[in-house]
């Protein structure tokens, strides 16, 4: 436990003091605000899912966030009950807070943002457009990243979220790809009926 500590407090080193100032301060603190409550990939599937050619993808966005919610929020958040960086006992007086985003009250392992971020991300690889799905996980990346720069989150809080984001994300691909066919079936069997009774 104390090598993950200080190596956690080596990335919060480096970030302080190599990466630290005005302009990535501004960019990061949007970056963390765009992944909070999951709202921009909400969005994101909603959008896919209004399009014939993406609407599985679509599907498989939200079924990750729902996944997501229920195992890394609700089950894993409060099985480590892992306290954020700033509540930590043993960094108490020597911990700097930059003050860019309010203090989250939720315990910190594994990462939200960065679990939701990449179980989207994954999700999104179904619609098996390159440039649409890098994007996406780039965005996520960058999302994982912005933080640990707030000081909101340990590096091995974000590295945890990454690997469990991308679980999350082939369970919703295998959740969506075995209902599909079923709910396709169903689909037709109603409109055929439909038809036969308008005949």
């Amino acid at each position: 436990m104390e090598a993950v500590l200080n190596f956690d407090w080596a990335v919060f080193e480096w970030v302080e003091n190599y990466l630290w100032n005005p302009v990535l301060d501004v960019i990061m603190t949007f970056l963390t605000y765009l992944g909070e409550g999951g709202v921009f990939w909400i969005a994101a599937g909603l959008c896919l899912t209004f399009t014939k050619k993406f609407r599985l993808a679509g599907i498989a966005v939200l079924t990750a966030l729902v996944v997501h919610m229920a195992v890394n929020d609700m089950l894993l958040k409060n099985l480590f009950c892992r306290p954020r960086p700033f509540n930590l006992e043993a960094w108490k007086g020597v911990f700097v807070y930059p003050d860019l985003v309010s203090r989250p009250s939720s315990f910190s392992f594994p990462s939200g943002h960065s679990s939701s971020a990449f179980a989207c991300a994954t999700a999104i690889t179904m619609t098996k457009k390159k440039s649409l799905y890098i994007l996406a996980f780039v965005l996520a990346a960058l999302i994982a990243f912005s933080r640990i720069y707030v000081h909101v989150h340990y590096c091995t809080d974000v590295m945890a979220g990454i690997v469990a984001g991308i679980i999350y994300g082939i369970l919703a691909i295998l959740i969506v790809r075995a209902l599909a066919p079923v709910v396709t079936e169903k689909y037709q069997k109603i409109k055929s009926k439909r038809s036969k009774k308008n005949a």
